[in-house]
């Protein structure tokens, strides 16, 4: 039944494109967006498009190399202290650790909510010595209480990496993405046509930049969770491109070999035939995210979970913008750089023009005014009786 509508569906936009000598505008209305009618025009605005990535590219470009990344412990190095949060004050446990280690913390903050508030301390690489010494202090100051409620040193926790380990984790990352990125573009290259793998490699590179430069320009941590998330999401946004162009392909199937409309045209009716879905999965796919976000931020403070939350939350968002706004309009940019398709393009053109200078007559001859009809006046030959024609020059209306 699905495809019996999408079919019907698919046919009654063209009727609707192709019902005269000019493309008819569907009409822009709610409803067109559910029955992918083409009520927006994403491919004939490619350069709008292109113009707000370029910018949105230069911003984060710029925020990634005068700015730098947040990078976490696990790929700099350093050392994370934990406690219960309490009623401890950021500024004041950080002035203890620094009095007791000599080091200045990189950060102090507290997260979670409720009796799950934790409070943390990053700072550089520390020795066990220092540790114990920031330990011990911090304990004595404000007496750190476990969770059974009992005043305990051992209630403030430790984590260390060292430097040489979070070189090899950032190695690690880098490769891989790259080793994602080249799956990628296997992927792609023989799963669709060679235009089509090259616009989808393209959005999905500005994806990894745009997430980036959100994380440089907001100073967002970058973790192990973070580059798991960042991942999970690019796959994500490549898989919705690879749909929509799938409807592309169906749709300029054969397109070479019809006057009735030009690559792009068929290719954004494939967008707006699909951008609800689009939309849909996204939101779907937003619901949990949230809600993991709200679980982890808000109640458990879990740094993992939130890492990994954020950043997916980030990525589903921009990735609406790229499978609808920017990878269709760069594949009919690709593809109309072909000879054929612009000799395509401008016999299409020239169709339509002759079908309106074709039915301009017929249409000015409907709404022209109707002519009245004149007769010659009728007299009787030579009295007669019989009637006949007049030579006179006089003629009147026909009594209507």
């Amino acid at each position: 039944m699905s495809s019996t509508k999408a079919t019907a569906t698919d046919v009654s936009a063209r009727a609707t494109r192709d019902s005269g000598a000019t493309p008819v505008k569907a009409k822009r209305s709610a409803e067109t967006l559910y029955d992918g009618t083409g009520a927006i025009d994403f491919v004939g605005r490619r350069k709008i498009w292109y113009g707000i990535t370029l910018a949105l590219v230069v911003i984060s470009l710029l925020a990634m190399l005068l700015r730098g990344f947040n990078m976490g412990i696990d790929f700099e190095g350093g050392t994370k202290m934990t406690m219960p949060a309490g009623e401890l004050v950021t500024e004041q446990v950080g002035e203890t650790f620094t009095d007791a280690t000599g080091v200045t913390p990189e950060l102090t903050q507290i997260v979670g909510s409720g009796d799950s508030r934790m409070l943390e301390i990053n700072s550089e690489h520390l020795t066990q010595e220092q540790i114990d010494a920031a330990r011990q202090a911090i304990f004595d100051e404000y007496q750190i209480k476990d969770y059974n409620g009992e005043p305990s040193a051992d209630a403030i926790g430790d984590s260390t990496v060292s430097e040489s380990w979070g070189s090899t984790i950032t190695n690690r990352m880098l490769l891989a993405m790259l080793a994602f990125l080249v799956a990628a573009a296997v992927y792609v290259a023989v799963r669709l046509q060679r235009e089509m793998a090259a616009a989808a490699m393209a959005a999905l590179i500005v994806d990894a930049v745009l997430i980036m430069g959100i994380y440089a320009l907001f100073g967002l941590e970058v973790t192990p969770a973070m580059i798991i998330g960042l991942l999970t999401v690019l796959t994500f946004s490549l898989y919705d491109t690879v749909i929509v162009f799938d409807k592309v392909r169906e749709n300029t199937s054969g397109v070479l070999d019809s006057r009735r409309s030009t690559y792009a045209e068929e290719a954004n009716l494939a967008v707006n035939q699909t951008v609800m879905r689009s939309i849909s999965t996204s939101v779907i796919s937003a619901l949990p995210i949230v809600a993991l976000m709200v679980v982890a931020v808000w109640m458990l403070g879990v740094g993992t979970l939130r890492d990994l939350a954020l950043i997916q939350l980030i990525g589903v968002i921009e990735g609406i913008f790229s499978s609808l706004f920017l990878a269709t309009p760069l594949l009919v940019s690709l593809v109309n750089r072909k000879k054929k398709y612009k000799d395509h393009n401008a016999e299409v053109e020239r169709y339509r023009a002759r079908g309106t200078d074709a039915t301009a007559p017929s249409q000015s001859a409907e709404t022209a005014p109707e002519k009245r009809q004149v007769a010659a006046p009728v007299r009787r030959a030579g009295g007669t009786g019989v009637e006949g024609a007049s030579t006179a020059a006089t003629w009147r209306p026909t009594a209507q």
